[in-house]
C-alpha cells in the first residue's frame, strides 16, 4: 500500500472512530432527533438568513430533502420561518427557543469531545497544524473542482 492510499484508508479510520465514539453520547442526548436534523439545527443557529438553498449546498443535499427536513423541524417547533420586507420571495429560518435548546445540547457535546481529545491536540504545534490544514484545504479545493465537473456534466442542456 502505498502512502497515498494509508492516509485515505487512516482518513476513513479515524473518522469512523469518530463518529461511531461520539454517536453514542449524541444520540442519547438527542435521541428524538436524526443527524439531519440536528445539523440543519446548527447551521441555521449559527448563519442569519439560512434557507434551502444554502442548506442544501453546505450538506450536498437536494434541496427537496432539506425541504422535508426543515418541514419536520418546523413541526417540531424547533425553528421557524420568516421572510425579509425588501425579499417577499425568499423564505428563511431561524431557531426558536426550543430548537435553541437543542443547538446548545449540540455544542455541549463538541466542547466535551474537544476536551476528550486534548491530549492529542495539545502537543502539536503551529507549523504542524498548519501542514495538516493545508493539505486538507488542498484536498477540499481538488473535491470542490470534481464536484463542480460533475455538476456540469449533469445540467440539462
Amino acid at each position: 500500500m502505498n502512502k497515498e492510499e494509508q492516509v485515505m484508508l487512516r482518513f476513513r479510520e479515524l473518522f469512523n472512530k469518530l463518529t461511531w465514539l461520539n454517536k453514542l453520547k449524541m444520540e442519547d442526548a438527542l435521541r428524538e432527533h436524526t443527524p439531519s436534523e440536528v445539523h440543519c439545527i446548527e447551521y441555521i443557529g449559527n448563519h442569519e438568513d439560512a434557507n434551502v438553498t444554502r442548506l442544501a449546498e453546505t450538506f450536498y443535499m437536494t434541496r427537496s430533502a432539506i425541504s422535508k427536513i426543515t418541514k419536520k423541524l418546523m413541526e417540531k417547533g424547533l425553528i421557524e420561518s420568516y421572510q425579509r420586507p425588501e425579499n417577499k420571495k425568499e423564505i428563511y429560518f431561524r431557531l426558536t427557543a426550543e430548537g435553541e435548546t437543542v443547538r446548545r445540547i449540540h455544542d455541549d457535546l463538541h466542547d466535551e469531545f474537544r476536551e476528550r481529545d486534548r491530549a492529542v491536540f495539545d502537543p502539536i504545534t503551529e507549523r504542524q497544524f498548519d501542514g495538516m490544514l493545508r493539505f486538507i484545504e488542498q484536498y477540499s479545493e481538488h473535491l470542490d473542482a470534481e464536484i463542480a465537473k460533475l455538476d456540469e456534466s449533469v445540467k440539462p442542456k
